[in-house]
């Protein structure tokens, strides 16, 4: 993919870039070597300062920012606003609590005294997609830099303007040159980066294929990585549930950032004795939507990113409808321009079609129908993937259900999967290992180090 801003809602080329040659790339790892040696040793307090006062440059200049992550991605300005302030919380959180979580931890007992140190690894490659461009940069990037590493980001190919601001924040914030550096390059470029040596670490956010290869390849140089991949959430409603606030959310939770987000509810099963009235009320309220131009306040469904996972979403669509699966509502590509796709309901799904085992990034949502919990928990877990899951119920006993048998790495009860920054983000099964977020976030590209004196 050429490295490119393309307005989505429009088709409209804004600006290219060359990608880096790789002796572009040689200066940048040596820079950000170079930077690592002084920045393990910067005390807390300086990095916090820093630290806070890119919060102030995200929230003093979020409109500017808000408008770049519209004009590359299609998200709704005013959600791309709020992604500016949420990445704002994210820099206070770790700016305020590093110190903390990386202190010393004290081993008690025994006759020798023995304590746990945490000492950063070096550069650290984070290869970033384009659905959260400044967000999904800023959870690896605040906790990287706050604990001593430096970073090196190769974001998506068609967010380059959202990856450049990024590393013009952190310079206006006080970090040196090296501490946060963007690489625009290809894909086929990282495996090189990784090969290197002086890389010591990386973390993928991205589909499964791309968490597969970014894994392989970090595995056969015995490198950490992190994944966080690709989700089928969830989204269960039981006959005790409050079918209005139910519904309102899981219209919010399947188009939130136009339906291109892992997190998103994907696959909604609901007990039988209530299911006729959701869908009635979930179809109306997903068919009335408010689709069109993503700067205007009043758009709830903006345009996808791109030509390409239009022509994916909807090849898929065709597939389960060929399958057997009733189209409620919606189910095919809008004309006109932009990469707008209609808001769309599915349900009598085969468990041999696309939207029973893949996740549908764009606003498709799957409806299933069960008769109890039983069949509820085996339904939800009968994917590939565990990101996230929401359930919604009043009853304590079917809470507790929920929360200790769906096999995904956070479950929300009765409100939509959200991030943020005071809990660990990451699934389990084939949506990738590790976690990002809270005090395990910044603990993952650390050297644990035992130390035992006698």
């Amino acid at each position: 993919m050429a490295i490119a801003s393309v307005n989505p809602a429009t088709g409209e080329t804004i600006k290219t870039f060359q990608p880096l040659t790789a002796a572009e790339i040689e200066e940048k790892i040596q820079l950000a070597v170079k930077t690592f040696q002084a920045e393990k040793k910067t005390p807390f307090g300086e990095r916090s300062k820093r630290m806070n006062k890119a919060a102030e440059i995200l929230e003093r200049d979020k409109e500017k920012f808000g408008k770049l992550m519209t004009l590359e991605m299609g998200k709704p300005y005013k959600a791309a606003i709020a992604e500016a302030e949420k990445c704002a919380s994210g820099c206070r959180f770790y700016a305020e609590n590093a110190e903390r979580f990386l202190a010393d931890e004290i081993v008690e007992g025994g006759t020798k005294k023995s304590f746990i140190r945490y000492r950063p690894l070096g550069p650290i490659l984070a290869v970033m997609p384009w659905n959260f461009p400044f967000w999904q940069v800023i959870r690896f990037a605040a906790p990287a830099l706050m604990a001593g590493n430096v970073g090196l980001l190769k974001h998506a190919s068609n967010v380059p303007q959202c990856a450049l601001a990024i590393e013009d924040i952190f310079l206006e914030a006080g970090f040196p040159k090296g501490a946060f550096q963007t690489l625009l390059i290809g894909a086929k470029q990282v495996d090189a980066i990784l090969n290197d040596p002086r890389i010591m670490a990386a973390t993928l956010t991205g589909s499964e294929q791309a968490g597969i290869d970014v894994g392989v390849s970090a595995a056969k140089r015995i490198k950490k990585v992190v994944l966080e991949l690709g989700g089928s959430d969830p989204f269960i409603v039981m006959p005790s549930a409050d079918l209005d606030v139910a519904v309102q959310t899981a219209v919010r939770a399947r188009v939130q950032n136009n339906g291109q987000s892992c997190i998103a509810a994907k696959r909604f099963i609901v007990a039988e004795p209530i299911a006729a009235e959701f869908e009635k009320q979930f179809v109306e309220r997903m068919k009335n939507l408010r689709i069109g131009d993503p700067f205007d306040e009043k758009t709830e469904l903006g345009p996808l990113a791109n030509p390409e996972a239009v022509k994916s979403l909807d090849e898929d669509v065709q597939k389960t409808i060929q399958a057997g699966a009733k189209v409620l509502t919606g189910g095919h590509p809008l004309d006109g321009k932009g990469n707008y796709y209609a808001p769309t309901v599915l349900t009598n799904i085969p468990k041999d079609s696309p939207a029973y085992s893949e996740e549908f990034f764009g606003p498709v949502a799957s409806l299933f129908r069960v008769k109890d919990i039983d069949e509820a928990i085996s339904l939800a877990n009968d994917s590939r993937f565990g990101l996230g899951a929401s359930a919604w119920t009043k009853d304590d006993r079917e809470r507790e259900r929920f929360i200790n048998e769906l096999e995904s790495g956070m479950v929300f009860i009765n409100r939509m999967v959200a991030s943020d920054p005071k809990v660990p983000f990451g699934g389990v099964k084939h949506s990738g290992h590790g976690r990002e977020l809270s005090a395990n976030g910044i603990r993952e590209f650390m050297n644990i180090k035992t130390v035992s004196i006698a």
